[in-house]
């Protein structure tokens, strides 16, 4: 059975910490251009961390772009679904790998690659499948859906020393309730970054709404 290190979680961690709302980033593979402007707005906001989901083709290729162009902000990727992905998302030079769910075949390929991980859960027995890994810092998917706050103040009784990141259904009106429970690090969504505004190329509306909340998050 292979294993998740305690220097990993807390690698986790510090990614999360560094970045309290996480944008859930998925690229139009038919326009190139608004991926970089989007990394251009979110980045004049302070934005440091980013999740780029696999849902687009384009997502991999952009990894190695975005970190060329801003030394000092960590790409992961998300919606890794297969072992596959797991290991490309690895050789493209992703900084952490993030899962909807939990299996034990993705587990050992998220393992394998050494990258921090954030593996997805929607209830306790997925939380165990990771936590007897080792895992200690999860994502909790689809977070509204699957009972929200309510849900992970029941996990903090038994699962005292875990950490989570809650996404799906997410949104300005509530992400600052989510990140006032003592177990959730950081809040992932695409509030900051919504579709109309991406479709109408607001980018300083897209920043000025990043740079809101995470200012909040920060005065928490």
């Amino acid at each position: 059975m292979k294993l998740y290190s305690a220097e990993l979680n807390e690698k986790m961690s510090r990614i999360l910490q560094a970045g309290p709302v996480l944008p859930v980033i998925t690229i139009d593979p038919e326009d190139s251009s608004q991926g970089e402007n989007l990394l251009c707005a979110l980045y004049a906001a302070g934005i440091r961390v980013y999740e780029i989901t696999l849902r687009s083709p384009a997502a991999l290729p952009a990894i190695k772009r975005w970190q060329a162009k801003y030394a000092d902000i960590c790409v992961g990727v998300g919606t890794v679904c297969t072992p596959q992905q797991a290991f490309e998302a690895h050789q493209a030079g992703a900084a952490f790998l993030v899962s909807p769910g939990t299996t034990p075949d993705l587990l050992d390929a998220m393992i394998d690659t050494g990258l921090p991980c954030l593996t997805g859960l929607a209830t306790p027995s997925e939380l165990l499948l990771g936590y007897q890994r080792g895992c200690r810092v999860f994502k909790f998917f689809p977070a509204a859906a699957a009972g929200g706050i309510p849900m992970l103040q029941s996990f903090s009784g038994p699962f005292a020393d875990v950490k989570f990141c809650p996404t799906g259904g997410v949104s300005e009106a509530d992400f600052l309730d989510y990140l006032r429970l003592p177990n959730v690090l950081a809040v992932g969504g695409t509030w900051l970054a919504p579709a109309p505004l991406l479709n109408s190329g607001d980018w300083q509306s897209i920043t000025s709404i990043a740079q809101r909340s995470l200012k909040a998050a920060q005065l928490r």
